[in-house]
């Protein structure tokens, strides 16, 4: 997506290192809490802001164990919203996030882009984590009830954007760029979401007429003969069984992992059925389809 960004004529993103420690203690809306920079940065605590959304984390969501599983609530956050950098596991079945988790360990689950640190890290956990850590982490997040977080804009210009370690993020410069053919996916609010609370929300500009476009060509189908995307994901692409919902998700997150089915990268289970579909897809096809899932409500969210 970048390299397209490049091809027409837009400003390549800065990138910029996170808010430095002034040793002051973080804030975010709607809660009482107080936490110090170094434990919004700790990989082995997940920063509660708001304990009364969610039941008691288990250990290995809210510390992990040292010195290679991460607390699994630090990237994923405390309820599992995730972000654009990785996955919402919010309500996914246990089973399913189990069998990633196994995917990763065993090597049959990549990214397409080694170098991106997320995968890098979460293959690295996968690889450490005990059975049981792995279904105390599937139990709790199954449980959770997924929470709508993003809001979809057509638009032809988008704010210009500065790379914060993951994710993009609104340079707050007042100037704007052509969006091309892009998403630009950024929290409603940068501070917030670098304290890592679960209550953040997302701004995702995608093209004008996408979402129309995507909706077209998940009823369509694709591939020979074409498979439609509710045959596997459920109506409205709410999740079907075993298989993962796919509405109000990441579009940056959604448009990654079809590009890793299609080249090879995630080849765990469920690859048999969604690589022959990947491999048609043009990029632009991925685009307008993650548009389209991200702009469908989610059924059951949580409130705020």
């Amino acid at each position: 997506m970048q390299t397209r960004a490049r091809q027409h004529g837009h400003t390549p993103s800065i990138r910029i290192s996170s808010s430095p420690d002034d040793g002051k203690l973080r804030h975010v809306p709607d809660s009482s809490a107080a936490l110090s920079v170094a434990q919004t940065r700790d990989r082995f605590f997940a920063p509660d802001w708001h304990p009364d959304d969610h039941v008691a984390m288990p250990e290995v969501v809210a510390l992990g164990r040292k010195p290679d599983v991460f607390a699994c609530g630090f990237c994923h956050r405390a309820d599992g919203p995730g972000g654009p950098e990785n996955a919402s596991l919010a309500g996914l079945p246990a089973a399913y996030i189990a069998q990633q988790m196994a995917d990763m360990k065993n090597g049959s689950r990549k990214s397409a882009v080694p170098e991106r640190s997320p995968p890098q890290l979460m293959i690295k956990v996968a690889k450490a984590a005990s059975d049981e850590e792995v279904q105390a982490s599937a139990a709790y997040f199954a449980a959770l009830k997924p929470r709508s977080t993003i809001t979809v804009v057509e638009t032809d210009t988008v704010p210009k954007t500065f790379v914060a370690g993951s994710f993009l993020a609104d340079a707050k410069s007042g100037e704007k760029e052509p969006l091309g053919n892009r998403i630009i996916e950024i929290p409603e609010d940068f501070v917030q979401f670098e304290n890592r609370d679960a209550r953040s929300r997302f701004i995702a500009y995608v093209p004008v007429g996408s979402v129309k476009k995507g909706e077209a060509l998940a009823a369509m189908g694709v591939g020979n003969p074409p498979a439609q995307c509710a045959t596997c994901h459920g109506a409205g692409l709410q999740g079907l069984g075993a298989v993962p919902a796919l509405a109000g998700r990441s579009p940056s997150y959604f448009v990654r992992q079809l590009y890793d089915f299609k080249q090879g990268a995630r080849a765990g289970t469920g690859s048999e059925s969604m690589k022959p579909i990947a491999d048609v897809l043009s990029v632009d096809d991925m685009l307008v389809l993650a548009a389209y899932a991200a702009s469908l409500p989610v059924h059951g969210a949580a409130t705020q």
